[in-house]
């Protein structure tokens, strides 16, 4: 994975790209390729809800009404951004970026030249034995990563950074869950959590590199959300789609076009600070920023058509890192790169959810 690499490609490839792409911050890596447009789409696990029948007494049901909202009142007091309600914004600090490189980069060396190269386009009926190794020990790694995780959703302050930990969680615990039976519709799985987690890693290497706290305070703020989301169970969080939303289609168009607006853009070496940019690049580069801003706010404008708050909450963020980049261009230098890279993660995490709900 080549340094600073611009992570933005919604061509039509299906392929999802996953655990060898993942946002180093350590060594400042970002993803090969962002996920593509998505057609094979895999279905989630059905969850099915416990009901509980109760007699006639009242005192009974109030008993257990009243622990279950301890419980609940309990488990969100202990989430540090249970309280975080206001609009999304440039991250500046976050201490959870600490445990997160630790948990990032571990996953990233773990495959590889073990499961990075496998062939994820060979169903589970069809593995040989060594296939079903690398499948099983991917499948080990991100169960491993998503269960160390856990503690960092109750340590970040910024709700929208839960969020991304919570999915994350979610689809590296379906991954492996759908692993036994694996088809390639399942690698969407594994693609969403893999855009979270590089969304993070964007996000935590634009603090350590200092390029959120430059660029974030010049950054209109985003309205208000219409609706947040509850805080869940942190130790088992749900995917936040589970079901088509007629929004997808428009989301992924808005990303195809986006994609083709920027593609001059794309093929900038994005570490040539823009005191050297030539005049091609100069002009190429507001060209994109001006895309950048009418891209901003389609997302946002799209999250909140969703009915999603969780969806709206990574539109909202993207929205705001696009526009922190575009601000940058006059000045850029390649560590405002990880702005872009921020708001691409954060939007694929939405593509890949669409992917894996859509079409069964």
């Amino acid at each position: 994975v080549k340094p600073h690499t611009r992570a933005l490609d919604n061509d039509d490839d299906d392929d999802v790209d996953d655990d060898d792409d993942i946002d180093d911050p350590d060594e400042n890596r970002n993803l090969k390729r962002a996920l593509g447009a998505a057609t094979l789409v895999a279905v989630l696990a059905i969850i099915l809800a416990a009901v509980l029948f109760f007699d006639s007494s009242n005192s009974e049901n109030n008993s257990s009404s009243a622990q279950s909202g301890a419980s609940t009142n309990q488990e969100a007091a202990a989430v540090a951004s249970a309280h975080d309600v206001g609009p999304a914004a440039i991250i500046t600090d976050d201490p959870s970026c600490a445990g997160w490189t630790q948990i990032n980069n571990s996953l990233a060396n773990d495959g590889q030249g073990i499961w990075n190269d496998r062939d994820r386009s060979v169903p589970a009926s069809a593995w040989d034995d060594k296939l079903r190794m690398q499948f099983m020990a991917a499948a080990q790694s991100m169960r491993n990563a998503a269960a160390e995780t856990v503690g960092l959703v109750k340590l970040t302050p910024h709700r929208i950074v839960r969020e991304l930990y919570e999915q994350f969680i979610a689809y590296s615990f379906a991954y492996a869950m759908h692993i036994q039976k694996y088809t390639p519709a399942d690698d969407n799985f594994a693609g969403t959590a893999n855009s979270a987690a590089s969304a993070l890693g964007a996000i935590c290497t634009a603090i350590t590199d200092g390029s959120a706290a430059a660029r974030g305070p010049m950054v209109p703020p985003e309205g208000a959300p219409s609706q947040v989301p509850p805080v869940g169970n942190a130790a088992n969080p749900q995917p936040f789609l589970i079901r088509p939303n007629p929004v997808c289609a428009q989301w992924k168009s808005a990303l195809d076009q986006f994609g083709q607006q920027t593609a001059a853009w794309q093929n900038i070496n994005p570490t040539i600070p823009s005191i050297l940019w030539n005049e091609e690049q100069r002009a190429t580069n507001y060209a994109a920023a001006q895309a950048m801003n009418t891209f901003a706010a389609s997302l946002d404008q799209l999250g909140r058509s969703s009915g999603n708050p969780v969806w709206q909450d990574f539109a909202g963020l993207s929205a705001e890192y696009r526009r922190a980049f575009a601000l940058a261009v006059p000045t850029y230098s390649p560590p405002d790169n990880h702005l872009a890279n921020a708001a691409n993660y954060l939007s694929t995490t939405v593509l890949g959810a669409c992917a894996a709900v859509q079409g069964r």
